[in-house]
């Protein structure tokens, strides 16, 4: 994989600084050059406004808006962009709506460096990467449909779930998003409806079943 990213110029987003560096070190013994770090789904579309780069490698789970809002946000004014999307989480639930939403590709954090070397190449080129390990599930989901309950939320509904269930309040969300505090209400309260849930503790557990944030 030597030099297979030469002259590429790349943006990270990963609120974790030793992950950063771990992916600025790979991408650059590759031949990319590294043009702008993000720590937050916000300061990401900053950065990218400001550098257009080649490729932006970013963290699904991160401060703030997340990964998954960010992407949205940054495909409604750059539908050329290509987005490398990775996570912690082993689900097919968040793939499919990061594909869907506009990324180029996929990866899950547990691949080998080669496989991350290989996922940004394929990304540069325009072309489509989905982690190995998740393909098969990823299919499935796709096929079946509304694959689990998570499916029937819209992806508003999902960005506020995700947010929520990892613990932060209607205020928060509503002012990382933009919106009334009553507007998150309501997607809350349709949240609840679509997905049989009471209370944020049960979302919380939903989300953890399903893989996409930690216990």
């Amino acid at each position: 994989m030597t030099n297979s990213l030469q002259g590429s110029r790349i943006l990270i987003a990963d609120d974790h600084a030793m992950v950063r560096l771990g992916f600025r070190l790979l991408l650059e013994g590759a031949g990319a050059t590294v043009v702008g770090e993000a720590e937050s789904g916000e300061g990401m579309l900053r950065l990218y406004a400001e550098l257009t780069p080649d490729v932006v490698v970013m963290d699904v789970s991160m401060p703030g808006i997340g990964g998954l809002a960010a992407l949205e946000r940054l495909m409604v004014g750059e539908q050329k962009a290509r987005v490398l999307m990775l996570s912690a989480h082993h689900d097919d639930v968040v793939p499919v709506r990061a594909l869907r939403l506009g990324a180029r590709g996929y990866l899950c954090k547990r691949a080998s460096p080669d496989e991350f070397l290989r996922a940004v190449t394929q990304v540069a080129r325009n072309q489509r990467y989905l982690d190995p390990e998740l393909a098969q599930a990823v299919a499935l989901a796709q096929l079946s449909g509304a694959a689990t309950p998570l499916e029937t939320l819209t992806e508003k509904e999902f960005a506020v779930f995700m947010q929520l269930a990892q613990g932060r309040s209607v205020n928060d969300v509503a002012a990382d998003f933009f919106l009334s505090p009553s507007t998150v209400g309501t997607h809350l309260y349709h949240i609840k409806q679509k997905l049989n849930l009471q209370n944020a503790a049960e979302m919380a557990l939903l989300a953890m079943r399903s893989g996409l944030i930690e216990a």
